[in-house]
């Protein structure tokens, strides 16, 4: 709750299962995503983290992921693991119900969407080169 936009270039959200509970019915974190955003400052999330995005708007009152491309973890990578019953709800399937363009690739196998300043990766494998892209991005600006 400390956090403010102003201090950074960027903000790195690096995935997990847990996060999912807490992270995207935080306040704090749904106003430091919109303040980077609005600053002109890009943002990475990874695997599960994109699913942080659900109650982050536009400045028009829109979810924030409404017509943008966007991956996360996908469905069938949860049954892989075995949790679609324990997790609060999947990622997938909550970026696509906000109106997100989901995309993404073979279970397991590393891939990045960019759609502005919005950097979204798959899966675990995508780690490394979601970061990548999104030193890309900061050196491009």
């Amino acid at each position: 709750d400390n956090v403010a936009e102003a201090d950074y270039d960027t903000v790195f959200y690096p995935g997990g299962h847990g996060p999912l509970w807490d992270l995207p019915e935080d306040r704090h974190s749904i106003a430091l995503i919109a303040a980077f955003l609005a600053a002109g400052k890009p943002i990475a999330l990874v695997c599960h983290e994109p699913g942080v995005l659900r109650h982050v708007k536009t400045p028009a009152g829109r979810p924030l992921v409404e017509g943008k491309h966007v991956t996360g973890f996908s469905n069938s990578e949860e049954a892989g693991v075995g949790l679609i019953e324990v997790v609060p709800f999947l990622v997938e399937d909550e970026l696509k119900a906000l109106g997100g363009l989901y995309a993404k690739v073979e279970d397991w196998a590393s891939y990045v969407v960019s759609d502005g300043l919005l950097i979204t990766g798959q899966n675990p494998a995508s780690s490394a080169a979601t970061s990548a892209r999104l030193l890309e991005q900061l050196k491009a600006s």
